[in-house]
């Protein structure tokens, strides 16, 4: 701008000087026409030389300040370099800002897509919408606790979730609210309002808290059999022992004296079947301490691979009899874990022991096993049989400790399993249907 002044007060000054330079002819000279014409060729040479150079200033001007207004950044000042250094300088100064202008808005959109990316990415459904239900922004972590592909107005969401929809219209906004989707997902929901230019909208956000409602479960077992345990050991402990001291009693002093007596032979053998009653009872309650004792969990790096081809070794004689071999689908090769590898062999051998019992009447056993990567970066583990399948009454019990179908069961195999998928912040899950199959599903966080 120092040389646009300066430039204007020397063409302001020239405009003077051929004024003055007019006056003097016409005064010395006397000669009003050539005064006249004198004053015409330069005072317009300097007039014309001074609006053509206010106008292509202002011109230039008024292209940069539209340029701001429609952020149309990609424009270059530099056609009029020729006409002085005073153009060249005003053209470098307003490439410069526009350059400043460019670099900003582009740090503006990187950080914008970097934000993106991460709500993306999240775990935690986000959505939000403005006054009227219209939709801004919606993550794939709400879509998928939602089971929809996109979302546009939140009325959308009334056939399917009509719960969902009415906590949202509620003025109680800030509250963490719980919500159970049509899939029987426990989710938490949490609505925040905010102001963004002058706009009003709220922020819709979702949680999965199936993990955490599963552990607090465990917990509640893990407290309730260590009650159990202690007060019948408590109880059974004293019978034992008085029943022990009676059966002394009578094959001391009672059967020597009446050897023939039917009497004393019923009571010999209820004292031994009380014994022998007392004794199992205490073997089974001990056979549950490994519920409430779990070891904590050693973490290493595993290779999946290795990791199942380990537990498939110990059931090669189960495979035999049935005649099949289980199909194998690890993608990549090289995929791995963070885990305690006992712990989940464990897991490992207790799905494949229900799905090989399941197998069992099967004319055509299939047990297929998978491994891979999703795209947030869980890694899955899949076994799946086409065996009898469960019944649905029955599906939404098998993780209740000490629940089974089988004669010979304990019923905590799979309540040991899904603590250690806990223990690892992962998660065991489960599909069946009737007469077409179950598969178990191990999920590890990224």
């Amino acid at each position: 701008m120092k040389s646009f002044s300066i430039n204007l007060i020397i063409r302001i000054i020239l405009l003077i000087v051929s004024a003055l330079a007019t006056a003097w002819v016409f005064v010395f000279y006397k000669n009003t026409m050539a005064a006249i014409l004198l004053g015409l060729v330069l005072i317009g040479v300097q007039t014309y030389g001074l609006y053509e150079y206010i106008v292509n200033v202002n011109r230039k001007l008024i292209r940069f300040f539209e340029s701001v207004r429609y952020s149309d950044f990609a424009i270059k000042f530099k056609a009029d370099d020729q006409r002085g250094d005073t153009f060249r300088d005003l053209n470098l100064q307003l490439n410069e800002v526009l350059e400043a202008f460019r670099t900003a808005r582009a740090e503006k959109e990187a950080n914008l897509q970097y934000l993106n990316t991460i709500v993306q990415q999240i775990n935690t459904g986000l959505i939000s919408f403005d006054a009227n239900g219209r939709v801004e922004l919606v993550n794939n972590a709400a879509l998928k606790m939602l089971n929809i592909y996109r979302i546009r107005q939140l009325a959308e969401l009334t056939d399917t979730h009509p719960q969902l929809v009415a906590l949202c219209n509620k003025q109680n906004t800030g509250l963490r609210q719980l919500y159970q989707t049509p899939n029987n997902i426990p989710l938490s929901v949490q609505i925040t309002p905010i102001q963004l230019r002058g706009k009003y909208l709220r922020i819709l956000v979702l949680q999965n808290i199936e993990s955490e409602l599963q552990e607090k479960e465990i917990e509640a077992w893990q407290n309730l059999t260590r009650v159990l345990r202690h007060e019948i050991m408590n109880s059974l402990t004293p019978i034992l022992s008085l029943t022990g001291t009676m059966k002394e009693i009578v094959m001391i002093d009672i059967v020597p004296l009446l050897p023939q007596n039917e009497s004393i032979q019923d009571l010999s053998e209820a004292l031994q079947t009380l014994e022998k009653r007392s004794v199992g009872i205490i073997q089974f309650v001990n056979a549950y301490r490994d519920f409430t004792t779990l070891p904590k969990p050693i973490f290493s790096k595993i290779t999946i691979n290795k990791l199942i081809d380990n537990v498939l070794q110990l059931f090669q004689q189960d495979f035999q009899k049935l005649n099949f071999k289980p199909e194998l689908d690890i993608s990549p090769n090289n995929l791995t874990i963070w885990a305690d590898p006992s712990l989940i062999e464990q897991v490992l051998i207790n799905i494949l022991k229900n799905a090989l019992e399941a197998l069992l009447y099967q004319t055509t056993p299939t047990l297929a096993i998978k491994a891979y990567l999703h795209q947030n970066q869980q890694v899955f583990i899949e076994i799946s049989d086409n065996g009898q399948g469960i019944e649905p009454e029955v599906l939404e019990r098998i993780f209740i400790p000490f629940f089974t179908t089988k004669k010979t069961g304990s019923g905590i195999g799979l309540s040991l399993s899904r603590q250690i998928m806990q223990q690892h912040g992962g998660q065991l899950t489960v599909e069946s249907k009737v007469d077409v199959g179950t598969s178990f599903f191990l999920t590890f966080g990224a």
